[in-house]
This record gives C-alpha cells, sequence and structure tokens, in this order.
C-alpha cells in the first residue's frame, strides 16, 4: 500500500530535523496480530507517538493495553507525508472512508468526510439557496453524518449535545445541516441538560455533555419540511466557520 516506517528514537520522539522534513503527515496504528490497522490520524512532529502515553478511556487506549498485556506495541505507520494541513484532513477523510469506521477505534469520521451515492452528492451540490423566514438554529453535524444513517440516528446526532446560549429559546425549528444542506427539519418542545435523555449513540468521555444541551422534539409539519429540506443554507454560514451552531431570526 506504499506505507512509509518511520525510525524513532528511544525515548518515542521524532528529531526536529526528520520533524521538518515529515511536515503534516497522516499515520496508522496497526495490530501486529493480524497487521490490520485499528486507528488513522493525521499530525506534524510527534503527535503520532502521543497515543502511546494517552490514559483516556477510549477503544483506542484500550486497543493500546490489551496489546501490551501480551507483550506488544502497536505498529505505527505513515501513510502519507509531507501533506499541508488542508491535504492531511483530506488523505485522513479517505483513509477512514476506506477502511470503514466500523473497524477502526476512530470516535468519528475524518473532516471533509464525503463519501455517498453518485445521486446524493449530485443532489447536493445542486440544493437550491433557501432563505429561512423562521426562528432557526441551524446545526452543523459534519463529524457525525453518513449518508443512509437512520432516522433516529440523525435526530439524536442533530439534537444533542451542544454549547448554546440563550437564544436558543427563541428557535422554534432545529436544521440538522451536513455540506450545507439541510438533512432533517425538527420543531423543538424544549431544551434540558446534555446526556439528561435517552440516546442511540454515547457522548465521547470528554464531551462533557452536562456543561451542554440537547433538544427534544419532532419531526416539523408538512409545510415546514417541504420549504426546507434537502435546500442549501451555506450562505448562512462564512467561509471558515467552526462554531457548528447559527441562529436565524432569533
Amino acid at each position: 500500500m506504499g506505507w512509509t516506517k518511520l525510525e524513532i528514537d528511544a525515548m518515542n520522539r521524532v528529531s526536529h530535523r526528520v520533524a521538518e522534513k515529515l511536515g503534516f503527515y497522516v499515520y496508522l496504528y496497526v495490530d501486529p496480530r493480524d497487521s490490520q490497522p485499528f486507528y488513522v490520524g493525521k499530525g506534524k512532529g510527534n503527535r503520532m507517538l502521543t497515543h502511546l502515553n494517552d490514559t483516556e478511556e477510549t477503544e483506542k487506549v484500550k486497543r493500546i493495553s490489551d496489546l501490551r498485556k501480551l507483550g506488544l506495541e502497536p505498529v505505527i505507520e505513515i501513510l502519507k507525508y509531507g501533506l499541508t494541513e488542508h491535504e492531511a484532513f483530506l488523505v485522513e477523510s479517505a483513509a477512514i472512508e476506506l477502511i470503514g469506521i466500523d473497524r477502526l477505534t476512530n470516535r468519528v469520521k475524518g473532516h471533509h468526510a464525503v463519501r455517498g451515492r453518485l445521486r446524493d452528492i449530485v443532489n447536493d451540490l445542486g440544493a437550491a439557496d433557501i432563505e429561512i423566514v423562521h426562528p432557526v438554529v441551524l446545526i452543523n453535524i459534519r463529524r457525525l453524518y453518513h449518508y443512509g444513517m437512520s432516522p433516529m440516528d440523525l435526530y439524536d446526532a442533530t439534537r444533542s449535545a451542544w454549547k448554546v446560549g440563550y437564544r436558543k429559546d427563541k428557535a422554534k425549528y432545529a436544521f440538522s445541516v451536513y455540506a450545507g444542506v439541510v438533512r432533517a427539519v425538527y420543531e423543538i418542545a424544549a431544551w434540558v441538560p446534555g446526556g439528561s435523555t435517552m440516546l442511540t449513540r454515547k457522548h465521547s468521555d470528554n464531551s462533557k455533555p452536562r456543561e451542554r444541551f440537547e433538544f427534544v422534539g419532532r419531526l416539523a409539519p408538512d409545510p415546514i419540511q417541504r420549504k426546507y429540506l434537502g435546500k442549501s443554507v451555506r450562505r448562512y454560514f462564512p467561509a471558515g466557520s467552526q462554531n457548528p451552531i447559527k441562529y436565524v431570526n432569533c
């Protein structure tokens, strides 16, 4: 597969000279028992080595711990190096998509993950712009969305759990947004502390859901659905915006 193995010193550090030549890279943690990758990451410098001393309660750390109990260590391999940061994001996403998130210990898909059927991609790119005239909170679920996800998974990915302010109480509807397109429209019944209602997925260990909020609600009435579902709201998210929450008419 064209992987390049990296030599490191006894202190598990990459020299400054080597780090400069590596630039941004995408790396794999491979299980030596079956030669299968179980984690994909990106970074620069010593980023790839930090997981070896990680103490978080994650599937990745558990896998490393299980290997060490057998007297083994994960094999760290470089998939691609000499990248810009943007290129590293793209390679990481592609690798996760190709291997399959269900075969990895990564918590979420990488940035810019857009794998889907041709029909889905064409529909997304051709989505008509819409002007929002109702009080709405737009929720960008870019790291949780995947084409073909179930309605319940989509609902839970949209509603929990977010850092939202007082304007949340003025929003009547919540739009689930991915790649700038409205995936679902919900009528908000109430906001409650994060993690206080049943979800189809677990919060990540460091998400601190109680410091966030989640909403409960139902699908919006048909006229509202027809107006907004499948439409583009890209113009409401400025280029480079990192905040997944956007209020409109609130």
